[in-house]
């Protein structure tokens, strides 16, 4: 990929004014829809030139944000592949497009500022405070 995660990240940050997820895929008309997937935490395809995210209803609101992020990755790293989230094997996963859909999740919803204003906090600290699983911060280049 020619340009960094965090600078693709920052760009659209910048564009929209905001972190949350959800308000960059209604900029970027991107669908997304909220349902029972089952095992799946949540899933991107592409469908007839569209972009599509389906989430699972049954998750917690920072896991939702999370997934959504993580799609969203896909949905503007990985335009044509179809990718789906599985609970607990997506952060553990050496799938390159699974790596950087997660540094994408990472980058959005980590902001720097949140590591700088807390120094010597340990990255489990961090993610806490930001309310997500510490293996967040794997994916969080600083």
């Amino acid at each position: 990929m020619k340009k960094s995660i965090k600078s693709t990240v920052a760009y659209f940050v910048k564009k929209f004014d905001t972190r949350n997820p959800f308000e960059i895929a209604d900029r970027l008309k991107i669908e997304y829809i909220i349902g029972s997937l089952g095992n799946y935490s949540g899933c991107y395809l592409y469908l007839k030139k569209h972009r599509c995210i389906f989430l699972n209803s049954e998750l917690s609101e920072h896991d939702m944000l999370f997934v959504m992020a993580h799609e969203l990755g896909h949905a503007i790293l990985h335009r044509t592949e179809n990718c789906y989230f599985i609970r607990n094997k997506t952060f553990l996963s050496t799938e390159r497009i699974e790596q950087e859909a997660n540094t994408f999740a990472a980058e959005l919803l980590i902001p720097d500022s949140l590591i700088l204003e807390n120094p010597g906090y340990t990255k489990s600290q961090l993610a806490r405070l930001a309310g997500y699983n510490e293996m967040i911060m794997n994916f969080k280049k600083i």
